[in-house]
């Protein structure tokens, strides 16, 4: 038994039981092996526990990478514990060191890893579902893993039970040839966001959560358009190869 799996078993996911005692459902549709990204809506720091803790498989995550610089007693701390549970680090300062921050995500679904992504980039500031990016299709389109949606419900604190719902995989082998078509991977984001706005329930709203958080700390008022899910309206991208 791994440090990981130690932890997991031994502390982590028996205390997010007890702490929150999260309703979990579709568990059997997460691939028993294999590379596969997991991706979830994001309405609550707790996300990033809840997930992982209900997950049957190991999971890591991208952080930032300035969390795996020693800068302090504690710092050393939180780089060594992200280092042992295999967090992975991402460089958000774009240009090369972005990309290579990518690669180690790549490298990690090749090696049959299961990732946790959060396609709104971050935390609803309302708790309605926000416009996806597109990371998660580039990674699904690089790699062929399929990505597992998954509905998140309750994961503010409160006297609710949290319903974390796991989704069929999704398959977008098709596309794999589709490059970095705009089209293609606007749909196959859009077909993710779906997948998660049926497991969540949520209302959904065509803009970019970041956008309308600036907004709202700048005092500014911000015109959205709610739509009743991802995609709606959008004409799907032929398949690569295909007669259409």
């Amino acid at each position: 038994m791994n440090w990981y799996t130690f932890f997991k078993r031994g502390l982590f996911t028996p205390a997010i039981r007890v702490l929150l005692r999260p309703r979990v459902l579709g568990r059997e549709h997460v691939p028993r092996t294999g590379g596969a990204l997991v991706a979830a809506n994001h309405v609550s720091g707790w996300d990033t526990l809840v997930v992982p803790a209900m997950l049957p498989r190991q999971m890591t995550f991208p952080a930032k990478a300035e969390l795996f610089v020693a800068r302090s007693p504690v710092s050393w701390v939180v780089s060594r514990f992200l280092k042992a549970v295999d967090i992975l680090p991402m460089d958000r300062a774009g240009g090369r060191a972005s990309a290579s921050s990518m690669d180690v995500v790549l490298d990690a679904l090749r090696e049959g890893k299961v990732v946790g992504i959060f396609p709104e980039g971050t935390r609803s500031p309302d708790g309605r579902m926000y416009r996806g990016r597109t990371g998660v299709a580039r990674l699904a389109l690089a790699t062929g893993v399929p990505v597992v949606p998954v509905g998140l419900r309750n994961t503010r604190p409160g006297w609710r039970r949290p319903v974390v719902r796991f989704g069929p995989p999704l398959d977008f082998s098709a596309y794999a040839g589709a490059g970095n078509d705009r089209d293609v991977l606007r749909h196959v984001t859009d077909e993710v966001m779906a997948a998660i706005h049926d497991l969540s329930g949520q209302r959904y709203v065509e803009a970019y959560a970041n956008g309308v958080k600036t907004a709202l700390k700048e005092g500014r008022s911000i015109d959205v358009v709610e739509l009743d899910r991802p995609g709606q309206g959008r004409v799907a991208p032929p398949v690569p190869g295909s007669r259409s």
